[in-house]
Order: C-alpha cells, then structure tokens, then sequence
C-alpha cells in the first residue's frame, strides 16, 4: 500500500511519520507525477490560502481533484478538509470542492483561541479520541451523503466521512493516537479489493 502526503505547506511530515508507524509506504507529494500510483492521498493542516495557491502554481489542483472523482481515498485534516469541501463562507479560494461539505475557516478563534477535547468517535471504538483544535474549521452544513462521524459537546460537526473521502477539523496527526489513521487506512483497502482506487 502507498500513501502520498500532499507537501506543499503544512504538516506534511507529521502525517507521514504517522503512516510509517502503520507500517505503510508514504511518500511526499510536491508534483503532478508523484501521485501516480497512489493508493491514496493526505491532504495535511497548515494555511488553507497558501496550500490552494501552491496546488494551482503545481499544477496540483486539477488533477487531485480528478483522482478524487474517480475514486482515490483522501483524508483531509484540518485546512485539508477545507479544501476537500465543496464550500467554504469565509473565503474566496480555489477548492478541491469534493466532499458535499460547508465549512467555516477559523470557527473556534486565532492560534491563542486553539484547545484540546476528548471526542466520541464510535468508528473507532468506545475509547475517545484526543482532538487537538489548532485554528480550526468547523462542518457547518453536510448533505445527505455525509456521515458526520464526531461532534463536540454542543452538536458542532468536527469529522465526516462521505465514501471514499474522510475529514476531520482537528489534527490527529499531532497525537500517539494511530486509529485515525487507520480508519483511513481501512477505506483504502476496502477500495483496493474492488480495484476502483489505484492511480
């Protein structure tokens, strides 16, 4: 199994040591032709503007947004998962626009305003999940389509799953915790066995 982290900016490696921990090949993704032969990509935090401008100078945009379509998993974390939704309400920026999501940018506060919760997350077992919130999004609507996998105390929307694609407002690439990543993982050889994934 091969993982492409998308590094353009953000925390790529974080991600990638993650995977590594999994004991699956991941790789770093700065070009067109370095997604070829993926079984799936992560599209890391970091700034949602940048990581968008330096997908369009790459050449990056299109062709992730492609892959998406036709079936490559995708976990987007945090700015990952704003460029996965379909809509943003606070920005005007060039999306992936995959993922039948609205979300709004930096819905908890500035860096000063970021925090730490335990999250319900049945998918991944009764234990909670360490979410850390670092100016963090927030799902504000999903469609029918969308799983809202984990919510915070007063019912806001933090992870989501629709299909092949998965996205979480907090960062679970800065925690001991692998199971995320796992989750990811799983999605990826449920789409391995049907065939439908590889690039």
């Amino acid at each position: 199994m091969r993982i492409g982290v998308l590094a353009s900016q953000g925390a790529f490696a974080e991600h990638i040591d993650i995977l590594r921990q999994l004991e699956v090949e991941a790789s770093p993704v700065r070009l067109p032709q370095e997604l070829r032969g993926l079984d799936g990509l992560v599209i890391p935090g970091g700034e949602s503007t940048s990581i968008s401008k330096l997908m369009l100078s790459y050449n990056l945009m299109d062709e992730i947004r492609n892959l998406a379509k036709n079936g490559l998993p995708m976990l987007g974390s945090c700015a990952g998962m704003i460029l996965l939704a379909s809509k943003i309400s606070d920005l005007d920026v060039e999306l992936i626009g995959v993922m039948d999501i609205a979300v709004r940018r930096n819905a908890f506060g500035r860096q000063r305003e970021s925090f730490e919760t335990e999250l319900s997350m049945p998918v991944l077992g009764e234990k909670p999940f360490p979410g850390i919130f670092i100016r963090a999004p927030m799902i504000e609507q999903a469609s029918s389509e969308v799983e809202i996998l984990a919510r915070l105390a007063d019912g806001t929307g933090v992870a989501a799953r629709e299909g092949k694609l998965l996205a979480s407002a907090f960062h679970p690439e800065l925690t001991s915790d692998l199971r995320f990543h796992q989750y990811f993982l799983d999605i990826v050889v449920e789409c391995r066995k049907s065939g439908l994934n590889k690039v």
